[in-house]
């Protein structure tokens, strides 16, 4: 397979960036609460929405819809009938004409850009420009140098900004990292992660024919690699080296609808292995194409207990949460671990645990514009993790083990 190396591995979390104050127009007077949040009464944030993908349409827009921090003002597609579509179904204000009539719209705070990756960093480049607040789907962009420099002209321009990294704020997550931080299973052995789809074989529908080129870092490997990578190390804390295997075991893709069959180098599995704090050890694999029995399952061993945690899908639907096992001492069974209802924080509803958890990540961020604080996955976040995947491309392709530097 081709093992392109565009430059030195380095995996640091990049340079921490000042944001601007908390402008004057979020804080006018609200009549209502938003639903018990700890936060001074705001109003909505005003959203203008980028792409109206499938992701979009199932996630994003479902999200923004339940969550009263927020308001749907805009919405542009190239594709003006799925826009105008996107506005009546969800009552979003207006559809606009252009990227750009949209950005510069004077009654629009938020910008999310929902196209597809190879489209993130010339849309993004155009929202800092214009001063506004942006949040960009994970993969942030195709190649690490341009997310380098979107979050370099993000901390120029003082915007906030925010990536699509949503699973670290998932409930069940943030009481795993709050269980180990307590000290639940003493101090860290190992962690083991095996995380497979369905999606991703050698047959794919057409709205999937952007993730084929290896070049548009659309890989099964670069989307739930970087997703789960980072609701691990959310929880665990990151390694300090790493090395790691990837495969492409798919090398012609055929699209369903027309039979058009396209060679790609781009890897469909990838196994990680490396060292956490206090020499832990970690594993992780990560597969697309697995015909039956896929999921996601983690395994935490300590000095003093350990934990399992477990989901029958890598893509939640409605009631496919996350089962939370643990044990202290000696060959004891591993009982349930309910997460805490005060770790419940969204509206009500029938949603699917995977659209779930991006609503907890668009809570995080209104929470964030509120109280002046960071907990929602910046593009600092995304840097990191593209770097630590190019780091595991350059570890197969040199054979070597790569420490891990977090410097700034």
């Amino acid at each position: 397979m081709n093992c392109p190396i565009a430059r030195v591995f380095r995996c640091r979390s990049g340079p921490r960036i000042r944001h601007r104050t908390t402008p004057t127009h979020y804080l006018r007077p609200l009549v209502e609460d938003w639903n018990d949040m700890e936060s001074p009464r705001v109003a909505p944030l005003r959203v203008g929405i980028i792409g109206v993908g499938n992701w979009a349409k199932h996630g994003h827009l479902r999200v923004l819809d339940l969550l009263p921090q927020y308001s749907l003002d805009a919405v542009f597609s190239h594709r003006r009938d799925a826009a105008e579509a996107a506005a009546r179904d969800y009552r979003i204000g207006r559809v606009e004409s252009s990227v750009d009539a949209l950005i510069e719209s004077p009654d629009i705070d938020l910008v999310v850009v929902l196209n597809t990756a190879p489209q993130h960093a010339q849309t993004v480049r155009r929202v800092i420009a214009a001063g506004k607040d942006v949040y960009c789907e994970w993969p942030l962009t195709t190649t690490v140098s341009e997310s380098e420099e979107l979050l370099r002209l993000a901390g120029e321009r003082s915007v906030r900004h925010v990536v699509g990294l949503q699973r670290r704020l998932a409930p069940h997550n943030r009481y795993v990292r709050e269980l180990i931080a307590q000290g639940y299973v003493g101090t860290l052995r190992s962690v083991r992660m095996h995380v497979s789809v369905n999606y991703f074989q050698a047959t794919r529908t057409r709205s999937l024919q952007w993730t084929v080129p290896p070049e548009n870092f659309s890989s099964v490997v670069a989307i739930y690699g970087g997703h789960f990578l980072d609701m691990l190390f959310a929880a665990t804390g990151w390694p300090i080296s790493i090395a790691a295997l990837t495969s492409n075991q798919f090398p012609v893709v055929t699209i369903k609808e027309t039979g058009d069959s396209t060679p790609t180098s781009a890897p469909d599995q990838l196994a990680l292995v490396g060292l956490l704090a206090h020499r832990a050890v970690l594993s992780v694999h990560i597969e697309g194409g697995k015909r039956n029995g896929s999921g996601v399952q983690i395994d935490v061993t300590g000095t003093e207990g350990d934990l399992r945690i477990m989901n029958a899908s890598a893509f939640g639907d409605v009631g496919e949460n996350y089962q939370i096992l643990g044990a202290h001492g000696d060959k004891q069974p591993l009982k349930t671990l309910q997460v805490p209802e005060n770790y419940q924080r969204l509206p009500a509803s029938n949603l699917p645990s995977s659209v779930l958890e991006l609503a907890e990540l668009y809570w995080a961020y209104a929470d964030d514009v509120a109280n002046g604080t960071h907990t929602a996955p910046t593009f600092v976040d995304a840097v990191r993790m593209h770097r630590l995947l190019e780091g595991a491309q350059t570890s197969f392709c040199t054979q070597q083990f790569l420490g891990v530097s977090t410097a700034t």
